[in-house]
């Protein structure tokens, strides 16, 4: 039961100005939000779940460059790295920092969607 109308990217966003970030939350009902950096090696082992996940479910995907977008990083308190937030209905709900299993963020993501 979705008020907003547009249908979920299947592969991740890559975020190219600082306000894609609210664009996309303000379109879709539930984001996962990547901060990664291409040097980070916990951010490479996480690319193939990143890209699974904006697949196989209901949320779109955004990948942050934290070196690039260093100061929207901060705005979000980002200080390890990867850093996913999940937001719902605009708002953020849910904050993880590291590796993470690809099952483990499905279910968080499916708390929040239909």
């Amino acid at each position: 039961m979705s008020s907003k109308e547009d249908a979920v990217p299947t592969e991740p966003m890559q975020l190219s100005a600082p306000t894609d970030l609210q664009d996309a939350v303000d379109r879709y009902d539930v984001v996962l939000v990547d901060f990664y950096a291409d040097w980070c090696g916990p951010c490479q082992m996480m690319e193939p779940t990143i890209k699974s996940l904006a697949n196989q479910t209901e949320a779109a995907v955004m990948k942050v460059d934290v070196d690039r977008f260093q100061t929207l990083a901060s705005q979000y308190s980002v200080q390890g790295i990867p850093t996913l937030l999940v937001f719902a209905d605009g708002e953020p709900v849910e904050r993880l920092v590291g590796a993470q299993s690809e099952q483990q963020l499905s279910n968080v993501i499916q708390q929040y969607t239909p």
